[in-house]
């Protein structure tokens, strides 16, 4: 059986006793009162398993249960589901850009991890996050990553609630965590993006992914030898990723554009504003040139297939684009106005492959 990210943190802090949250997983209660959460941003399970040889320590997890990143396969969205518990269609964070609703003509995008001070990040992300709820109870909760991503938009609207400890580099990363499991009851969300990083700017495989996947190895290490006896730590990642094998410029062909008058998402994930009653006319356009090579569905389509979970709020379905375009195989959809950004990226995701979609889930008590 396949769970998700919102089932796994809501097990987690089930086993610490929090009211209301549910044991999916069935994975019991704490051992000893210490849950550590480590985050790989864009980890997938197939490289794991393909490279995991070459580093000798994820040999020491065990893996309970296979994992499913939520669509879109991206870090804002799943990211959320990890501090909220909850699917995106009721968290309402749907992908890296989405139209702000009654902002204007043609409206406006906001960037879910750039945000925009226009946007109060509790009002957008209204659900009590996990971190919010157990801090109430007297659950010690941590947040552990880069300095750079205290009281961010997307850190407030996604992770509120939980102390944060700024650390960069590894031993800062390793010793802030160390700290923050020192009482019990306690949980510590780690967090740590080189993988992705790496992957984006030079391909997943590069000797460049390789050699942030050895810092992860590091980072592990350094967790097993220090953090307090008893401790159950977990890995998992918020997406995997593609290296692209085809670009479609959006803009090079007019009658692609036609009738949007906003594009919003990723390239592996994209949400088309269009002009009132075109939905059909832009669908059949975009079905016609792409044929197998898209997935493309009106905003009733993707919410009755439960593309964003069973349950979608009202504020979700206005932020949805009208249309959803998902691309197949290796391919991406650049946006006209960001060719330079889109198109220089090696390793993508967003979208549903297994590459994407499959996370690992290691675990180990120390």
């Amino acid at each position: 059986m396949t769970f998700s990210l919102a089932q796994l943190s809501q097990s987690i802090f089930a086993s610490l006793g929090l009211e209301g949250a549910t044991d999916s997983l069935n994975i019991g209660q704490t051992p000893f009162g210490r849950e550590c959460f480590l985050l790989v941003d864009g980890m997938g399970a197939e490289v794991i398993e393909k490279y995991a040889e070459q580093f000798p320590i994820f040999g020491e997890f065990s893996s309970p249960h296979q994992l499913s990143a939520h669509f879109p396969s991206t870090t804002a969205t799943n990211i959320s589901s990890v501090g909220t518990g909850v699917f995106p269609g009721v968290h309402g964070m749907l992908g890296y850009t989405v139209r702000v609703p009654r902002s204007g003509t043609p409206g406006r995008l906001l960037n879910s991890l750039k945000w925009d001070e226009r946007v109060d990040p509790v009002m957008w992300q209204r659900t009590p996050t996990l971190f919010e709820r157990a801090t109430a109870q007297g659950i010690q909760v941590s947040h552990v990553a880069e300095k750079r991503y205290e009281g961010s938009g997307f850190t407030q609207a996604a992770l509120r609630g939980a102390k944060y400890l700024g650390a960069n580099g590894i031993p800062d990363l390793v010793a802030e965590t160390v700290r923050s499991l020192k009482a019990t009851p306690s949980y510590t969300y780690l967090y740590i993006n080189n993988l992705d990083h790496a992957g984006h700017e030079h391909g997943v495989g590069s000797t460049e992914w390789l050699s942030a996947l050895g810092i992860l190895s590091e980072l592990l290490k350094g967790l097993i030898a220090k953090v307090p006896a008893g401790t159950r730590l977990w890995v998992t990642a918020d997406h995997g990723m593609i290296n692209v094998g085809d670009r479609v410029v959006l803009g090079e062909n007019n009658k692609l554009m036609q009738n949007i008058t906003l594009l919003g998402g990723e390239p592996r994930a994209r949400h088309l504003y269009v002009a009132e009653g075109s939905e059909s006319d832009v669908q059949g356009e975009w079905q016609s040139f792409f044929g197998d090579r898209i997935d493309i569905r009106t905003r009733a389509q993707a919410i009755s297939s439960g593309l964003f979970g069973s349950d979608v709020s009202i504020e979700s379905e206005d932020r949805m684009g009208d249309l959803i375009a998902i691309p197949q195989g290796e391919l991406i959809l650049i946006d006209p106005e960001r060719v330079p950004q889109e198109s220089s990226m090696v390793g993508h995701h967003g979208g549903l492959t297994d590459a994407e979609v499959h996370i690992p889930l290691l675990t180990k008590t120390i």
